[in-house]
């Protein structure tokens, strides 16, 4: 576990000030983060519908999270059963190598 302390860090998103706390590891995702969310709350401001900044925070919290579930699930594309695949492949692998090396 890293000693560093945890800085904060000013950040605009939809033209406000905010200071948030981050790690400096955790700083260029944050930093990622924070413009991804600018740019999908600008877009949503951009298309005059939506006014207050409170419904526009909304609208974007609920595209991104469609965004996520879409990703995660969408065209039978599961991160997490991916990561169980490789996980068990890696292990055909490893016993298969281990029993190769037995025979030599």
């Amino acid at each position: 576990m890293s000693s560093e302390s945890p800085k904060t860090l000013g950040v605009t998103i939809l033209d406000r000030e905010f200071r948030v706390i981050c790690s400096e590891v955790e700083r260029p995702e944050l930093l990622d983060a924070v413009a991804y969310l600018d740019k999908k709350m600008h877009e949503i401001r951009d298309i005059g519908k939506v006014i207050s900044t409170e419904h526009i925070a909304i609208m974007c919290a609920l595209n991104i999270a469609h965004e996520l579930l879409a990703a995660r699930l969408g065209a039978g594309f599961d991160i997490s059963e991916l990561k169980r695949r490789m996980n068990s492949m890696e292990a055909t692998i490893d016993a298969l190598l281990l029993e190769q090396d037995e025979l030599l």
